[in-house]
């Protein structure tokens, strides 16, 4: 079998999977007539919901002679771990860069990680219908950034192909597009090299993804670097400590087109999924009984930069809309995911009710907490933290690499709030209409900056922020929050006279109707410091006709926060509960007595 296995890599919404789309659409794969969804290998509804890839996936068309395994990757940032791990098992990349946005921070990370691995890249400008694309611009970048990046003469002579994704075009001019991807597939037989086989021809498989099915419990997914395995083979697998273990392979899967298929066999150069070892985990290398391989390097596996707190919900009002509350749930469901998501840790403390629960960023775990109150579960999480790590009795915590694009009329705004935050300033220049700026912050002055960054730029900046590296830690810290909230003093249903009369106070979070318990947080203060307000108190009943003016007040829309904003907005002594139908912040100590108390113990 003629096989060559190439992964798309670019910064998120550059149109990976909507070029992924096409590809199988131009393969022949389905029928004319055939009801196609857009973005198909987004499987889950968050992928669909927010048009971004969250988990990398597999699929192989057929094109002439051969079969092309396309691995489509995350864009953002924080599965950025997963790129590199898919990398290992492909021969060559399609780079996607935006002809209007150009290099972007991971567009940077995966090329990197790409030219270590000696893939060669075919370049893809996408999107060059845009009327205000600057190709050239763009080809430049990219040519500047390779160089950085210390490529070979030989890489350096990349191809370029120009498409337009969402219409289905690719060319290799941008005015020379046709409708098929014929251009893409044409580089990809003549540019990736077929895949290497093993001088000794031994068995050889890494593990490089996971995944999990009731039944067979965990499955891995890796490519054959060499030899044969079927079905019923007895085989070692070694893990990354040296420890190995026998086992016997109960099942085989190969990928077609968007389906996995049950196969009995596979050789060189396959991307198989395999069942049989229960412990399987990412790295593994896996060979014939008594044959061990030994000169294949272990993949890098990504420390969590990130620390969260997932604590059983006790609020007054736990249990009304969740199916599962208890910390025996959430404690199996978290290491679960953990089974399949080796950049996520959960560890217990020494509250069996509260659990640790570390990743690669805030989008990492707000979508792990999302997915998990669409699955019926109720729970409370606190603020974000970093993770900072000791080196020789030195502590040392991650950097971000920061780049944003925006008007240029609130660049000085974006320059002063960073400034505020410790952001050490790196460069500027002319993109377009808007301007390009690079920053570089530590990782924990940066929680929650995202709504700040839009009300800066009232939403027409792009924020982008990408893992750099472990530097020492300095005593800059940062107050976070600058203004306190409004918190519910009382419990009931919230009263229109009640909230008209707080307008003034803050940003109400609640509307008429809602209801509220003591310690709740219902709006966010204009200025700094916490107050407990009434937000339940009716207006007196009198036996005197109210004048029409009362009938004519309008109350302010309350702003509704998303899960990020929420958990974005959190102080150290602040839970956002979360279920299936709602998202509240809460005080950790609902009553005002108690949280006084707890402040006192803090001064001593």
């Amino acid at each position: 079998m003629k096989i060559k296995n190439i992964a798309i890599i670019a910064h998120v919404d550059h149109g990976k999977t909507t070029l992924v789309d096409q590809l199988l659409k131009s393969s022949g794969l389905f029928r004319e007539n055939e009801k196609i969804e857009e973005r198909m290998m987004d499987s889950n509804d968050l992928e669909k919901e927010r048009g971004i890839t969250i988990l990398a996936k597999t699929t192989a068309v057929q094109w002439g002679d051969y079969k092309i395994n396309i691995l489509d990757t995350p864009g953002h940032a924080d599965f950025s771990g997963e790129v590199e791990r898919i990398l290992s098992m492909v021969d060559g990349v399609l780079v996607l860069v935006d002809a209007y946005e150009g290099v972007m921070p991971q567009t940077k990370f995966v090329l990197k990680k790409a030219l270590e691995k000696n893939l060669r890249p075919i370049i893809v400008v996408n999107k060059v219908d845009k009327p205000e694309k600057r190709i050239n611009d763009v080809l430049d970048e990219v040519f500047e950034l390779l160089v950085e990046l210390g490529a070979s003469d030989e890489i350096l002579d990349y191809p370029v192909v120009y498409a337009s994704a969402i219409n289905g075009q690719s060319g290799l001019g941008p005015n020379k597009l046709v409708q098929n991807m014929d251009a893409i597939y044409e580089k990809i037989l003549e540019f990736v090299p077929d895949p290497n086989k093993r001088k000794d021809n031994y068995l050889a498989i890494q593990i490089s993804m996971l995944d999990y099915n009731d039944y067979l419990g965990r499955i891995g997914i890796g490519r054959i670097y060499g030899g044969k395995i079927s079905v019923g083979q007895n085989v070692e697998s070694k893990n990354i400590n040296g420890d190995i273990v026998k086992f016997k392979i109960s099942k085989l899967f190969g990928f077609s087109g968007l389906d996995r298929i049950e196969i009995d066999s596979a050789e060189t150069g396959q991307i198989i999924a395999l069942a049989g070892n229960t412990n399987i985990s990412v790295s593994d290398i896996i060979y014939e009984e008594g044959k061990e391989i030994n000169d294949i390097e272990p993949l890098k596996i990504d420390e969590p930069t990130l620390n969260m707190q997932f604590v059983t919900n006790d609020s007054p009002f736990v249990g009304k809309e969740g199916k599962n509350i208890t910390s025996s749930k959430i404690e199996e469901r978290l290491n679960l995911e953990a089974e399949i998501d080796v950049s996520l840790r959960v560890s217990k403390t020494d509250s069996p009710n509260i659990f640790n629960v570390s990743g690669r960023g805030e989008l990492h775990l707000s979508i792990l907490v999302e997915n998990l109150r669409r699955e019926g579960f109720e729970l409370q999480v606190g603020k974000p933290h970093v993770k900072k790590k000791e080196i020789n009795g030195v502590v040392f915590e991650p950097v971000e690499e920061i780049t944003i694009d925006c008007p240029e009329e609130y660049s000085g705004s974006i320059i002063e709030s960073l400034g505020n935050r410790k952001a050490e300033f790196k460069d500027m220049r002319n993109i377009g209409s808007s301007v390009r700026m690079k920053f570089e912050c530590f990782s924990r002055t940066l929680i929650g900056y995202n709504g700040e960054f839009m009300t800066l730029t009232k939403g027409l900046g792009i924020y982008n922020h990408t893992f750099l590296e472990y530097r020492k830690s300095q005593h800059n810290e940062f107050k976070g929050r600058n203004q306190g909230v409004l918190i519910a003093n009382s419990s009931g249903s919230a009263s229109a006279y009640s909230l008209i009369g707080l307008e003034d106070r803050g940003i109400m979070l609640i509307e008429p109707g809602q209801d509220v318990y003591e310690g709740m947080i219902v709006g966010i203060n204009n200025k700094q410091g916490d107050i407990t307000v009434n937000v339940v108190k009716a207006k007196a009943q009198t036996n005197v006709r109210s004048s029409n003016k009362d009938n004519t007040v309008v109350i302010k829309k309350p702003k509704i926060l998303s899960l990020e904003e929420s958990i974005q907005l959190l102080a150290d002594d602040e839970y956002c509960e979360v279920t299936p139908k709602n998202i509240r912040l809460r005080k950790k100590f609902l009553n005002e007595s108690e949280r006084k108390r707890n402040e006192r113990k803090k001064l001593f």
